[in-house]
């Protein structure tokens, strides 16, 4: 299984990334050694998920919502319609 998902960072922003394990990708983020963004934006915590069976479904997942502006990945994460 793959997974899109949204970290929100310490300071607020939010990080879109895809995966094969998301406990293990936010133990790295969070221990420095993820990406430079959540590393430069203090670390944070998993608030949203997606999951798929193709690598490359996930990854169009994340190139398509981080093109969306902030509000609509905030209304995303709290589940609203879009």
């Amino acid at each position: 299984m793959f997974y899109f998902y949204i970290v929100r960072c310490k300071d607020r922003t939010l990080y879109c990334g895809s995966t094969n394990n998301t406990e293990q990708r936010i133990l790295r983020h969070n221990s420095g050694r993820g990406s430079k963004y959540v590393r430069a934006h203090g670390g944070g915590k998993i608030v949203h998920r997606e999951s798929f069976k193709k690598i490359g479904d996930a990854m169009r997942r994340e190139i398509e919502i981080k093109k969306w502006p902030r509000q609509k990945k905030i209304n995303l994460i709290k589940g609203l319609k879009l």
